[in-house]
Protein backbone atom coordinates (compact mmCIF):
# COMPACT_ATOMS: atom_id res chain seq x y z
CA UNK A 1 0.00 0.00 0.00
CA UNK A 2 1.26 3.47 -0.87
CA UNK A 3 1.88 6.25 1.58
CA UNK A 4 -1.08 8.69 1.89
CA UNK A 5 -0.63 12.00 0.08
CA UNK A 6 -1.82 15.36 1.40
CA UNK A 7 -4.23 17.20 -0.91
CA UNK A 8 -6.16 20.44 -0.74
CA UNK A 9 -9.28 20.86 -2.89
CA UNK A 10 -12.01 23.47 -2.93
CA UNK A 11 -15.36 21.76 -3.45
CA UNK A 12 -18.54 23.81 -3.79
CA UNK A 13 -16.70 26.76 -2.25
CA UNK A 14 -15.39 24.87 0.79
CA UNK A 15 -11.70 24.02 1.20
CA UNK A 16 -11.00 20.39 2.10
CA UNK A 17 -7.60 19.15 3.19
CA UNK A 18 -7.16 15.39 3.36
CA UNK A 19 -4.57 12.66 3.29
CA UNK A 20 -5.57 10.18 0.62
CA UNK A 21 -4.26 7.03 -0.97
CA UNK A 22 -2.66 7.93 -4.33
CA UNK A 23 -5.04 5.53 -6.12
CA UNK A 24 -8.24 7.03 -4.63
CA UNK A 25 -10.60 8.24 -7.35
CA UNK A 26 -12.13 11.70 -7.09
CA UNK A 27 -15.63 10.17 -7.15
CA UNK A 28 -14.68 8.03 -4.14
CA UNK A 29 -13.38 11.07 -2.27
CA UNK A 30 -16.59 12.95 -3.00
CA UNK A 31 -19.01 10.15 -2.15
CA UNK A 32 -17.27 8.03 0.46
CA UNK A 33 -15.15 10.49 2.39
CA UNK A 34 -16.97 13.81 2.00
CA UNK A 35 -20.48 12.31 1.78
CA UNK A 36 -21.33 14.37 -1.34
CA UNK A 37 -23.41 11.55 -2.77
CA UNK A 38 -25.09 13.51 -5.56
CA UNK A 39 -22.26 12.49 -7.87
CA UNK A 40 -23.16 8.99 -9.05
CA UNK A 41 -20.97 6.06 -10.05
CA UNK A 42 -22.42 4.46 -13.14
CA UNK A 43 -19.79 2.64 -15.14
CA UNK A 44 -16.21 3.42 -14.01
CA UNK A 45 -15.19 3.76 -17.66
CA UNK A 46 -16.27 7.36 -18.52
CA UNK A 47 -19.02 5.98 -20.76
CA UNK A 48 -22.15 7.06 -18.88
CA UNK A 49 -21.22 10.47 -17.41
CA UNK A 50 -23.20 10.00 -14.17
CA UNK A 51 -20.08 11.06 -12.24
CA UNK A 52 -19.53 14.33 -14.13
CA UNK A 53 -18.42 17.31 -12.05
CA UNK A 54 -17.02 20.67 -13.11
CA UNK A 55 -13.31 20.67 -12.31
CA UNK A 56 -11.36 23.89 -12.76
CA UNK A 57 -14.11 25.21 -15.02
CA UNK A 58 -14.53 22.19 -17.30
CA UNK A 59 -16.61 19.01 -17.07
CA UNK A 60 -14.66 16.02 -15.78
CA UNK A 61 -15.74 12.44 -15.25
CA UNK A 62 -14.71 11.92 -11.65
CA UNK A 63 -14.59 8.11 -11.97
CA UNK A 64 -11.36 8.42 -13.95
CA UNK A 65 -9.70 11.32 -12.14
CA UNK A 66 -7.51 10.54 -9.17
CA UNK A 67 -8.13 12.71 -6.11
CA UNK A 68 -4.43 13.67 -6.15
CA UNK A 69 -4.88 15.02 -9.70
CA UNK A 70 -7.46 17.45 -8.32
CA UNK A 71 -5.04 18.77 -5.68
CA UNK A 72 -5.17 22.56 -5.62
CA UNK A 73 -8.21 22.54 -7.87
CA UNK A 74 -11.75 23.76 -7.67
CA UNK A 75 -14.63 21.30 -8.02
CA UNK A 76 -18.32 22.00 -8.43
CA UNK A 77 -20.70 19.11 -7.78
CA UNK A 78 -24.45 18.95 -8.21
CA UNK A 79 -24.82 19.87 -4.51
CA UNK A 80 -23.08 23.17 -5.28
CA UNK A 81 -25.71 24.28 -7.80
CA UNK A 82 -28.30 25.07 -5.12
CA UNK A 83 -27.66 28.34 -3.31
CA UNK A 84 -29.23 29.38 0.00
CA UNK A 85 -32.07 26.89 -0.35
CA UNK A 86 -32.87 27.96 -3.91
CA UNK A 87 -32.50 25.51 -6.75
CA UNK A 88 -30.43 26.47 -9.77
CA UNK A 89 -32.55 27.24 -12.88
CA UNK A 90 -31.29 23.98 -14.41
CA UNK A 91 -32.55 21.99 -11.46
CA UNK A 92 -35.89 23.78 -11.59
CA UNK A 93 -36.21 23.21 -15.33
CA UNK A 94 -35.36 19.52 -15.13
CA UNK A 95 -38.17 19.17 -12.58
CA UNK A 96 -40.67 21.35 -14.44
CA UNK A 97 -40.06 19.77 -17.85
CA UNK A 98 -39.60 16.16 -16.73
CA UNK A 99 -35.97 16.06 -17.83
CA UNK A 100 -35.42 13.02 -15.67
CA UNK A 101 -37.08 9.72 -15.01
CA UNK A 102 -35.05 7.42 -12.78
CA UNK A 103 -32.70 10.32 -11.96
CA UNK A 104 -29.50 8.32 -12.02
CA UNK A 105 -27.90 10.28 -14.86
CA UNK A 106 -29.34 13.60 -13.72
CA UNK A 107 -26.43 14.91 -11.59
CA UNK A 108 -23.91 14.38 -14.39
CA UNK A 109 -26.35 15.70 -16.98
CA UNK A 110 -26.91 18.82 -14.87
CA UNK A 111 -23.17 19.45 -14.52
CA UNK A 112 -22.54 19.10 -18.26
CA UNK A 113 -25.51 21.38 -18.99
CA UNK A 114 -24.27 23.86 -16.37
CA UNK A 115 -20.91 24.08 -18.12
CA UNK A 116 -22.62 24.43 -21.50
CA UNK A 117 -24.79 27.33 -20.30
CA UNK A 118 -21.81 29.03 -18.66
CA UNK A 119 -20.00 29.02 -21.99
CA UNK A 120 -23.01 29.45 -24.31
CA UNK A 121 -25.91 31.51 -22.97
CA UNK A 122 -28.30 30.59 -25.79
CA UNK A 123 -27.38 27.22 -27.28
CA UNK A 124 -29.16 25.68 -30.23
CA UNK A 125 -30.60 22.18 -29.97
CA UNK A 126 -27.54 20.84 -31.79
CA UNK A 127 -25.19 22.66 -29.40
CA UNK A 128 -27.10 21.19 -26.45
CA UNK A 129 -26.83 17.73 -28.00
CA UNK A 130 -23.07 18.20 -28.34
CA UNK A 131 -22.75 19.73 -24.85
CA UNK A 132 -24.26 16.69 -23.15
CA UNK A 133 -22.94 14.04 -25.53
CA UNK A 134 -20.77 12.49 -22.83
CA UNK A 135 -23.80 11.76 -20.66
CA UNK A 136 -25.95 8.72 -21.21
CA UNK A 137 -29.61 8.56 -20.20
CA UNK A 138 -31.24 5.19 -20.53
CA UNK A 139 -34.78 6.36 -19.69
CA UNK A 140 -35.94 9.60 -21.31
CA UNK A 141 -35.12 9.67 -24.99
CA UNK A 142 -33.48 13.07 -24.34
CA UNK A 143 -36.26 15.32 -25.70
CA UNK A 144 -37.35 16.52 -22.26
CA UNK A 145 -33.72 17.02 -21.29
CA UNK A 146 -33.24 19.28 -24.31
CA UNK A 147 -36.42 21.23 -23.45
CA UNK A 148 -35.28 21.58 -19.82
CA UNK A 149 -31.88 22.94 -20.85
CA UNK A 150 -33.44 25.36 -23.35
CA UNK A 151 -35.85 26.59 -20.65
CA UNK A 152 -33.02 26.95 -18.12
CA UNK A 153 -31.08 29.07 -20.62
CA UNK A 154 -34.07 31.42 -20.91
CA UNK A 155 -34.47 31.58 -17.12
CA UNK A 156 -30.79 32.35 -16.65
CA UNK A 157 -30.92 35.10 -19.27
CA UNK A 158 -33.92 36.73 -17.60
CA UNK A 159 -32.20 36.57 -14.19
CA UNK A 160 -29.01 38.21 -15.51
Amino acid sequence: MSEPVGISITINGTLYERKVEPRLLLVQLLRDELRLTGTHIGCDTTYCGACTVVMNGVPAKSCTVLAVQADGGEILTVEGLEKNGKLHPLQESFSEHHGLQCGYCTPGMLMSAYHLLKTNKNPTREEIRKGIQGNLCRCTGYNNIFVAIENAAKKMQSEA
